[in-house]
Formats: structure tokens, sequence, C-alpha cells
């Protein structure tokens, strides 16, 4: 799959300056045509000014004035409870916008149906910073979607982007709000995967069992000093099945999925024939390679 592969088919309203405007009224349809359809995923995301309230947070168009005669989240979280879509997904780049899907007379309680899930820059009493005229959250999510928030298998999830986007704000930043109401996450977008498929799937076939420890000795390994060409010292040539299983190895252990155990590094591992087992992070795709779970995704439309 191509990293730049499109994801979803797209609307796109930006407003540029004063005559190139987004009326209420055009944000607002927008809005309500989006979530009217049927299908898979939906996903809004606005990035501008927020307004917040006794009455609630709203989103501000063009036209706005006063900030209470812009669109209230309310009004777009009941268009997005309401609608057939599968998954609907709502990301907010706007001061106060942790406010959305929460009740009206209690921020504490959530107030969102089955499929949706609301990913916002800030809690409903922070603002949104930007920097270099640029939101911070929107460029957290961009790098998010280009792959820094992806699973092994490629994939990227509303989950996924959150613990990036959380993981890269200090603790004295504003802070991202993350309400979600799904059975499993759906993908956002599909990236070129840290390993290719074919090599993650034969992970249960070198680990059979849970718990299961790997046997490495030197014929693992393909690099030789110069000297032990000379003189081997009993030390075993490379084999070339071996070399070929080590590759890989080595790859599960650059992402995480691997560890030596008793060896600072593979090398070691290898020479001093050591064993290696999966991390915890390891197992868990063991267990998906064994049930036959780890496949390409289709594209979102």
């Amino acid at each position: 799959m191509h990293p730049t592969s499109v994801n979803f088919g797209v609307r796109h309203l930006v407003a540029t300056s004063a005559t190139d405007t987004v009326t209420r009224e055009e944000l607002r349809r927008a809005i309500e045509e989006l979530f009217a359809g049927d299908g898979e995923i939906a996903l809004f995301y606005f990035a501008g000014h927020g307004h917040i309230e006794a009455t609630g947070g709203y989103l501000c168009s063009s036209d706005v004035k006063t900030g209470n005669d812009g669109i209230p989240l309310a009004e777009i979280m009941t268009l997005a409870n309401k609608s057939r879509f599968a998954n609907r997904v709502i990301v907010l780049d706007s001061c106060h916008s942790g406010v959305a899907g929460g009740s009206a007379m209690e921020q504490r309680l959530a107030e969102i149906s089955a499929g949706v899930t609301i990913l916002t820059a800030s809690t409903d009493e922070q603002y949104a910073s930007e920097v270099n005229g640029e939101g911070v959250f929107t460029s957290l999510l961009v790098d998010a979607l280009g792959g820094a928030a992806a699973n092994l298998v490629g994939e990227v999830t509303p989950g996924s982007v959150y613990a990036h986007v959380d993981q890269s704000l200090g603790p004295w930043a504003q802070r991202p709000v993350f309400k979600t109401n799904v059975d499993r996450f759906v993908s956002l977008r599909k990236v070129q995967p840290l390993l290719e498929l074919a090599e993650l799937r034969r992970i249960s076939d070198f680990f059979p069992s849970a718990g299961y420890q790997l046997q490495l000795e030197p014929s693992y390994e393909p690099e030789r000093h110069e000297s032990w060409l000379a003189d081997p010292q009993g030390i075993p040539a490379p084999h070339p099945e071996h070399t070929a299983v080590f590759k890989v190895l080595q790859k599960y252990n650059r992402v995480g999925l691997l560890v030596p155990e008793g060896a600072p590094h593979m090398w070691h591992a290898a020479m001093e024939s050591k064993t290696v087992r999966l991390t915890a992070l390891g197992e868990h795709y063991r267990r998906l390679a064994e049930k036959d779970r780890i496949c390409e995704s289709p594209l979102v439309s």
C-alpha cells in the first residue's frame, strides 16, 4: 500500500480571507449532508475558532459576530448520534472543543451514541495553541496520520492518533480530549507498515507457543571479525537459512517485538548462544498471526 493512498472522499471548505468565507449556513449544511449518508465511516474535521458559554460550545463560521451565533456543538452531536454511518468520527481543533459530547447539564457525563468517536485539541476550559500560524494539534494530527501513529500493520486509528498527540504535548500544555463509544477502532488511514506483513506473519512460526524462547547460536550471525577468518576458534560458519531467520528476528527487535535474554544486543545473543523471547507486544502479534488475523486492511471510503 502506497503511503499516499487516498482513504476518504473529501469535501473541503476553507475560509482564507474577508472575501473568501464560509458562512454558518454553508458549514451547517455541509455537516448535515456529511452525516446524512450511509456507509462505513464519516469523518468531520474542523480547524478554526470556538466559543463557549453557559449554554454550551459553538463552532464559529466566518460570519459569526458574538460566538453563540455559531453552530452549537450539541447540534453537531445530534446529527452524528443519529447518523446511519457505522462509524462517525469528529475531530476539532478549536478552543474549548472538549465540551463536545458532554451533557448540557453536566460535562462529566458523556452523551455519545454507539459508533461515535470525538477527538479534540483541548478541554472545555482551554484555548487551542498555535505556533507560526499553525495549530499545534493539527500539526500533530498530520504527523500521526502520516505514519507516526501507525501500528505494525500500518493502520492509524483514532485511539493511536490520540495517544500520539497526548504523548507529544507536555503536562502543562493544552490537553487533548478523547471520547468514544465503539466496539473496535476503525482505521483512519493505511500507511506503509514498519515490517513486511509476510515477515510479521512468520512470528508464530518462530515462536509456536506463549513464552517460547528461540535458541540462537553463532551460525545465525552473518558478521565475522577478520581475525576469526584466519583462526575460526571453533566458531561455526554462518548458515544461510539461519542468517535469513536472524535478519527477520533483528527487525522484530527493532520494533519492540522481541528481546534477547542475557545479552545486550542481538549480535551477542547469537555469538554467545543465548535465547530470544517475545515482548508483550510481540506476544500480541504472535496470537494474531496464529489466528491468521494479520492481513491487508481495505481502504476506507
